[in-house]
C-alpha cells in the first residue's frame, strides 16, 4: 500500500479523537497530569497531518521496516553475522596465543620454561626436619635453672 492509496485525513482525526476520549478517562482516574500527557500524545496524528510531516515519517517508516525484514529474513545477511563472529572468535583466540607465546620468549624459548619452573617447586617443598632452634636464639642456661623457662617464654613474646 502507497502513501496516496490511504485516506490521512479521517485515520488522523480518528486516532486524535479516539486519544482525546482516553485521555479524559485517564484524567477522571488517574487525574489531571495523566488526562493531559495523553491528550498531548493524542494530538500528534492531527499535527503530523496538518503540518505535511506524514510523507516524511511514512518514508522513514517504511525504511525501518524494510532494513529490518531484509536484515532479519536474509540468509546472506545471517551468513555475515555468523563470519563475523568466527572471525570476533579467532581474534580472541589469537590473543591468547600470542600472550602465552610472549611469555616463552621472554624466559629464553620453550625449552627454558621447565628449568624456570624447577626452583620453584624445590622451594615450596617443605624441609621434612623443623630447625629445632632460631638461627638468632642465644645459648640457654642449664635446663637446671628454672629461670631460663621464663626468660625463653618471655623473649618469645617480646618482652626481655
Amino acid at each position: 500500500m502507497s502513501f496516496d492509496q490511504i485516506a490521512w485525513l479521517p485515520l488522523c482525526a480518528g486516532l486524535t479523537a479516539a486519544g482525546l476520549v482516553l485521555s479524559f478517562l485517564a484524567a477522571r482516574r488517574r487525574g489531571a497530569g495523566a488526562g493531559l500527557r495523553g491528550a498531548a500524545w493524542s494530538l500528534i496524528p492531527l499535527a503530523a497531518y496538518l503540518t505535511g510531516a506524514l510523507p516524511a515519517a511514512w518514508k522513514v517508516g517504511t525504511a525501518v521496516v524494510g532494513f529490518f525484514t531484509g536484515l532479519v529474513l536474509s540468509p546472506t545477511v545471517w551468513a555475515g553475522v555468523i563470519v563475523a563472529g568466527l572471525s570476533a572468535v579467532l581474534f580472541l583466540v589469537s590473543g591468547l596465543l600470542r600472550k602465552r607465546g610472549r611469555g616463552a620468549a621472554d624466559q629464553g624459548g620453550p625449552d627454558a620454561r621447565p628449568a624456570k619452573r624447577a626452583p620453584a617447586e624445590s622451594a615450596s617443598v617443605a624441609p621434612t626436619q623443623p630447625n629445632p632452634r632460631p638461627l638468632n636464639a642465644k645459648p640457654t642456661a642449664p635446663a637446671g635453672d628454672d629461670l631460663s623457662d621464663i626468660e625463653e617464654i618471655l623473649k618469645r613474646r617480646g618482652i626481655s
